[in-house]
C-alpha cells in the first residue's frame, strides 16, 4: 500500500468545483472553466504523502514556478493566466494559487536529464542505457552526461511509480509529432534552466516538466524546475561516485529510512509523523533554492 496517511477533505469555495486531489495540489475548476491549482504545503517521499507538512512549501513552489516561467517564456508559453485570490477563497491561499488555461494535457512526463542519478543510475548499471538510450562505459552516480538527455516517463496515480519509457513509445502513445515537439521543449527548457543555475553555483542535475495543448499550441504547465520536479546540487559540492546533496526533500528521506523513524519502507505501514527538526531543515532548504535562485530574499 501507499499513497496518503492522510488524505485531506477538499475545501468547499463557493463558484469553484473541486476537480482532484494530489500529492502537493488541489485542483479546482472556476466558473469560466479556468482550473484554480492550490499547492498546498504535503510533502510526499516513497509513494506516500506524509502526515506533516512543510510551512510555505506551496507558497515557495509557486513563487519559483512563476519566476521560471518569466525566464523560459521566450521559448515556450505556459498555463498562467493570473494570480489573482478566487473571490471567496480563504486568505491561506494567497501566494499559492494559480488561475490557469484548461489544456489538453499529454499523458508523459517529460524528463531532462544531464547528470546520471535516480532511477536512470539504477537502469544504466544494468544496461548502460537510460530510457533505451546508449550511454558511455565508466560513470557513477553523479556523472555528468556527454550532452542532456530526453528521458520519458508515463504518469501513475498517487502512490504509484512513474514508469521510464523509451522515445519510441512515447510516440507510440502520443505520435511522432508530438513525441518530437516534447523532446525538443523540454531540453531547451532545461538548457536553459541548467545556464542559469549554473550562474548560481547551482547544478540542475535533471527535471520533469507536464506539458498540454491549448488549441494546438504546446504549453507548458503545472509547475517548473522547483525542488520537487527538479535535482538541484550545489556546485561547490558536487563529487561524482557517491549521492550528492541536493536542495530538496533528502532530510525527510533520510530520516524516514533511518532508526529514529522505527519505519520499515518494505512494509505496508505507513510512515510516522515527521520531527520539527526535520520539518524544519526541509523548509530551510526550499528556502535556500527560492533565494539562491532568484536572488530574491524569501519572507
Amino acid at each position: 500500500m501507499s499513497g496518503f496517511v492522510e488524505k485531506p477533505e477538499p475545501l468547499q469555495v463557493p463558484g469553484l468545483v473541486h476537480l482532484h486531489t494530489g500529492k502537493v495540489r488541489d485542483l479546482y475548476q472556476n466558473e469560466a472553466g479556468d482550473l484554480v491549482m492550490v499547492a498546498s504545503d504535503r510533502i510526499s517521499a516513497y509513494d506516500w504523502v506524509l502526515p506533516t507538512e512543510i510551512p510555505d512549501k506551496g507558497r515557495v513552489l509557486t513563487q519559483l514556478s512563476l519566476w521560471w516561467f518569466d525566464q523560459v517564456a521566450d521559448l515556450i508559453p505556459n498555463h498562467v493566466l493570473s494570480t489573482d485570490l478566487p473571490a471567496g477563497a480563504p486568505a491561506g491561499w494567497e501566494g499559492r494559487t494559480l488561475i490557469c488555461k484548461s489544456l489538453q494535457m499529454i499523458p508523459v512526463e517529460s524528463v531532462a536529464r544531464g547528470y546520471l542519478t535516480g532511477s536512470g543510475l539504477a537502469e544504466y548499471n544494468e544496461s548502460r542505457t537510460v530510457c533505451g538510450l546508449a550511454l558511455p562505459e565508466g560513470l557513477s552516480d553523479g556523472s555528468e552526461l556527454p550532452a542532456p538527455i530526453f528521458t520519458p516517463a508515463t504518469k501513475a496515480a498517487v502512490g504509484e511509480h512513474d514508469e521510464n519509457v523509451s522515445y519510441e513509445e512515447v510516440a507510440r502513445q502520443v505520435g511522432a509529432d508530438t513525441a518530437a515537439r516534447l523532446r525538443q521543449a523540454t531540453l531547451a527548457v532545461y538548457g536553459r534552466g541548467r545556464a542559469i543555475a549554473r550562474d548560481r553555483g547551482i547544478i540542475l542535475a535533471d527535471t520533469k516538466f507536464e506539458f498540454g495543448f491549448d488549441n494546438g499550441t504546446l504549453v507548458l504547465a503545472d509547475e517548473v524546475l522547483t525542488p520537487d520536479s527538479s535535482r538541484f546540487w550545489p556546485a561547490d559540492q558536487w563529487e561524482p561516485g557517491r549521492p550528492q546533496p541536493s536542495y530538496d526533500k533528502q532530510f525527510v528521506r533520510d530520516w524516514l529510512t533511518g532508526p529514529e523513524s522505527g519505519w520499515d519502507r518494505k512494509s505496508e505501514q505507513p510512515p510516522p509523523a515527521l520531527p520539527q527538526e526535520v520539518v524544519d531543515a526541509t523548509r530551510a532548504k526550499y528556502v535556500e533554492a527560492y533565494e539562491r535562485l532568484t536572488g530574491t530574499s524569501w519572507s
